[in-house]
């Protein structure tokens, strides 16, 4: 038999562990690379602002519907509990509570996870197999840059705006409902809703917020830039980006309300 024949290379451990590793390891050195090319110069900024407008802008229909119905469902919720113990006047501070800690980033990230998450990765793995990047790295662009840098700015930069302008909407669906029933005024409300409202809760959820949109950017375009299989592909990156940003906004959202709750 001829010697020179390579054979087949042995898993370290097995083949699905050895794999999963792989691609941590090239998740790893994409996160860098993106870090790496967001100081280099020349920045795109025009491409970054694009992109704020389609994450930003094109989205606030669906969060401004979204926040307002998830105040306005929250508080009619609220309100039987509240009102066996005669404590219905703490119900702005509970929504407060409930919108700013948790719902406002929670959804927000969610709902892009859906519709930002989904749109990058599949317009980044149609450019993929139609060999779009490939032409634009043989003209001379960059197209990490361009293509995937400048989304994942963009997603960072917006998704936390997004999320603020969700506990505004939010906290105006919840005053909506408790305007209709107990007559309190606007100023009253928002008084007594900030109440127990601490610049930790504020900092927190801006934490959230960055960390959420981060990481629907860096996922949607990890799984876009390296789409395979031709159309097919293009379907799967789309799937996949929205799975695994709302798998990791879960898990990043147990571990930062943790560290905000020991530092309480």
């Amino acid at each position: 038999m001829d010697s020179n024949i390579e054979q087949p290379e042995k898993p370290v451990i097995s083949k699905g562990i050895d794999g999963f590793f792989k691609d941590i390891n090239n998740i790893c050195r994409f996160i860098i690379r993106i870090f790496v090319e967001a100081f280099k110069r020349p920045v795109e900024i025009r491409e970054v602002i694009r992109q704020c407008y389609q994450v930003g802008y094109k989205s606030l229909a669906l969060i401004t519907m979204t926040g307002f119905i998830t105040g306005l469902v929250f508080t009619k919720q609220s309100r039987p509990s509240l009102s066996e113990f005669g404590a219905t006047s703490w119900l702005p501070s509970l929504i407060a509570i409930a919108v700013i800690r948790a719902l406002a980033p929670l959804v927000t990230a969610l709902i892009c996870a859906g519709k930002v998450g989904s749109s990058i990765g599949a317009e980044l793995a149609s450019m993929r197999v139609t060999e779009q990047i490939d032409a634009m790295e043989v003209s001379a662009i960059n197209p990490f840059k361009f293509l995937v840098t400048t989304r994942v700015l963009a997603t960072t930069i917006s998704i936390p705006i997004l999320v603020a302008y969700t506990g505004l909407v939010g906290l105006l669906g919840s005053f909506l409902d408790i305007h209709l029933n107990e007559q309190t005024s606007f100023i009253s409300f928002f008084q007594e809703a900030f109440k127990n409202i601490s610049f930790l809760d504020f900092i927190t959820t801006g934490v959230k917020a960055v960390v959420f949109g981060f990481t629907i950017g860096v996922v949607s375009c990890y799984q876009g830039y390296h789409a395979t299989q031709g159309t097919q592909g293009v379907g799967k990156a789309a799937n996949i980006s929205v799975v695994i940003s709302m798998f990791l906004i879960f898990i990043e959202e147990i571990f930062i309300v943790q560290i905000a709750n020991s530092i309480r």
